[in-house]
């Protein structure tokens, strides 16, 4: 049956018919018109990546897709791998025609760089707005689309038809715009109080990181979050969490060679002393010259291994601002501190303690940054804080300020 189009033109109207070359002459110039925008309508539909970017003079018009490659290379700059280039057209269409193929999803970054710059690679990290990457995972048979500004590509990005993988990948990106908008956006300033509250600003910052890593059933979203948690590759502070990511995605997939490279990071032998863990016991040169062990010290019903130096401005100012508070309420009510100073010489190290009024419990090698004590619990950076009960168990780690003040007044109580 054939179909039929009726026209009911208004009274009195008739239509005029046009020469056939005219007809000709349409046709031709409106396929002139859609053919280009049909075939990379289809191109793109086609291609594995694709989409639009709208473009800034100060960008170049050039998408690069990286491998990570690794696990430490993730969100890392110049450490990745060139996949394949794709330019943007001045309509700000892209289009990558072919990703290699591999029988398991794969974790890429989707970067742009600014005009000048001479490495493809090359990441920015400082600014999650300003972040010139985004990382994808890519399944063999995707088509994915994508949309995003040049200026802040990161931010922008939408995806979509997204992947389970890739909706994480978008909720993590957006986890991350919010916690730093929340956490890391105030003004630098190099007082004491502002030191504490930058470090308390980035761990709080981190925390919805390590959130999310905990909660999502994604791996690849998941090991990007571990990496955005700790971007210098340095996970001192947050050892539980890398130990529980292992053991959470060994489970899972034990056989995945990132999965294998996080689970080296969790090595107990690098790592510091565990929450839940026996606090190692060690000879401790003190304060009056004499030499106890640090099991001997631990008389209290609460603990407190301070690990300071004369010359740390923000351990300086929690002696000054919470330990003598705490020390003075609660040392006749189960408290004990014990200080271990960084320290290289000694006139200095008991100059600060009296200015200080730093009058628990003292110790130092006198050893810098060779002290023996750090070396046992397997750490470098201070302030630094092992809670610890009257069995010799770490029950809390690296609590600071108001925090420590609530933990001690909570805990004696």
């Amino acid at each position: 049956m054939k179909c039929k189009t009726h026209h009911n033109p208004s009274p009195g109207f008739r239509p005029i018919p046009l020469p056939l070359h005219k007809h000709l002459h349409i046709m031709r110039h409106l396929l002139y018109i859609l053919l280009p925008g049909i075939f990379l309508f289809t191109q793109c539909s086609q291609a594995p990546l694709s989409g639009s970017v709208e473009m800034d003079p100060d960008w170049s018009p050039t998408l690069y897709l990286i491998s990570p490659g690794s696990f430490d290379a993730i969100g890392t700059s110049f450490m990745g791998n060139l996949v394949d280039s794709a330019t943007i057209g001045i309509d700000g269409h892209f289009a990558f025609h072919s990703i290699p193929e591999n029988a398991s999803p794969q974790l890429y970054e989707l970067a742009i760089q600014k005009k000048g710059e001479r490495f493809p690679t090359q990441l920015e990290q400082d600014d999650p707005e300003a972040a010139n990457y985004l990382p994808l995972v890519y399944a063999q048979g995707d088509h994915l689309m994508l949309s995003a500004k040049a200026g802040n590509l990161q931010q922008t990005a939408e995806v979509t038809n997204a992947s389970p993988a890739n909706q994480a990948m978008l909720e993590l990106r957006d986890i991350r715009k919010k916690a730093w908008a929340e956490h890391m956006n105030g003004a630098v300033d190099h007082t004491e109080d502002a030191l504490l509250a930058k470090e308390k600003a980035f761990s709080d910052y981190r925390q919805a990181l390590m959130d999310f890593a905990g909660q999502t059933d994604q791996l690849l979203p998941a090991l990007t979050a571990i990496r955005w948690a700790g971007p210098t590759g340095d996970y001192e502070r947050i050892p539980e969490f890398i130990v529980a990511q292992c053991e959470k995605w060994q489970a899972i997939d034990p056989g995945h060679l990132l999965v294998r490279q996080l689970c080296a990071k969790a090595s107990r032998e690098q790592l510091p002393v565990l929450i839940g863990d026996a606090i190692p016991d060690f000879q401790m040169p003190m304060l009056q010259g004499d030499t106890m062990s640090l099991h001997g010290l631990l008389t209290g019903k609460l603990n407190i291994l301070d690990l300071w130096a004369s010359w740390c401005i923000p351990c300086r100012h929690e002696n000054r601002e919470i330990l003598v508070p705490l020390w003075q309420q609660y040392k006749g009510k189960g408290l004990q501190i014990i200080g271990y100073g960084l320290e290289t010489e000694d006139k200095t190290w008991k100059n600060a303690i009296d200015k200080d009024q730093a009058t628990w419990v003292q110790s130092s090698h006198l050893q810098g940054d060779e002290a023996p004590l750090f070396q046992a619990l397997r750490i470098q950076t201070i302030p630094s804080n092992f809670l610890i009960d009257d069995q010799g168990k770490v029950i809390a780690k690296n609590i600071h300020g108001a925090d420590l003040r609530k933990f001690v007044e909570s805990y004696l109580k």
